[in-house]
């Protein structure tokens, strides 16, 4: 018998070429050097001053899709799922921060005409509007193939670019841009590991993404908007103002009562500018009433000025500033 180099056996040529195959190993869990249950346990123990927050009153008033994914010429733009989507996703994520009280306006004519049928309208004004739009989509497939091996990726990117603009006024005090992007990986050695068909959720997830990048700025960007609301009545020293526990607002708050500045039209811009208001008195809440957003206001009491010489149409309240 012949010596000299041995041919290599089936198993041991599928274990080299195993070796050059990129499919990424799954992450080992390693626990911190302090137990979980003790990391939970100061949680628990960690004690943090509540923020106080007056929530502002905002609506998205459009979300449409601006590119050319999943748009077709028998179909609305108004009705395009991908802007539809992006609108529904900021909405769910303005509730539940917990800052704001969001109204419906882009499905505005079906409450219109619910409301038509109970002969009830009491659509509620907001603050700001949110304008917005997915600028950029798409998706790419790469990967590598060699013998008896191959990887493949599949990723989604999304662009969304939004807009705030006051209510009052029609101007837009802040735009952003938001991208986010999603992927997945897959791969085989020897016929053996995951097959990735196409994945719809890559889409979802961009998307997701793209709209979480711009919302701590939204949400910074509204909350620095002062907060206000209008008085309903005054009886002597007791004032009946809107907003109450859903707005923020809590017994002992105190609040400025506020008199509009003048308006006055600038010969340099145009625009008809608000002077600075003068704060006039102020007022401590001593009860709140109401069921929801729609119906609540709190009873105050006037605890500096006075009220009689202004009248009520020129009157506002506001955080009292410098009070948390």
């Amino acid at each position: 018998m012949k010596s000299g180099i041995r041919p290599l056996s089936m198993a041991c040529a599928v274990s080299l070429l195993a070796g050059c195959a990129t499919v990424p190993a799954s992450p080992t869990k390693v626990d911190a050097p302090v137990s979980r249950m003790a990391q939970e346990e100061a949680q628990k123990n960690l004690s943090v001053p509540p923020t106080k927050t007056l929530k502002r009153k905002v609506a998205i008033a459009r979300f449409s899709n601006e590119t050319r994914y999943g748009r077709s010429l028998l179909r609305d733009s108004d009705l395009d799922p991908l802007g539809k989507q992006a609108s529904d996703m900021l909405a769910n994520r303005l509730v539940a921060s917990g800052n704001f009280l969001v109204f419906e306006r882009p499905d505005i004519e079906k409450i219109k005409r619910e409301q038509a049928v109970s002969s009830k309208a009491d659509l509620i004004g907001v603050d700001t509007l949110i304008v917005g739009s997915v600028t950029e989509f798409g998706r790419s497939t790469t990967g590598k193939a060699g013998f008896l091996s191959s990887t493949k990726r599949q990723t989604a990117k999304a662009k969304v670019e939004v807009r705030l603009v006051d209510v009052k006024t029609g101007h837009v005090f802040f735009s952003t841009t938001g991208s986010g992007e999603a992927s997945t990986e897959s791969g085989e050695v020897a016929g053996f590991g995951s097959r990735a068909d196409y994945d719809a959720t890559l889409n979802d997830r961009a998307i997701a993404a793209a709209i979480s990048d711009v919302l701590t700025g939204l949400i910074t960007k509204m909350e620095e908007r002062p907060w206000r609301t209008d008085i309903l009545q005054i009886n002597g020293n007791q004032v009946f103002i809107s907003g109450g526990q859903h707005q923020g607002l809590k017994v002992g708050d105190t609040l400025a009562i506020m008199q509009e500045g003048k308006k006055v039209k600038s010969k340099q811009s145009g625009f008809e500018i608000t002077l600075p208001a003068t704060e006039v008195g102020s007022i401590r809440v001593v009860s709140l009433f109401g069921e929801s957003e729609t119906n609540e206001g709190a009873i105050c009491e006037l605890v500096a000025g006075t009220l009689t010489n202004y009248p009520l149409n020129e009157l506002f309240v506001s955080e009292k500033k410098g009070k948390s």
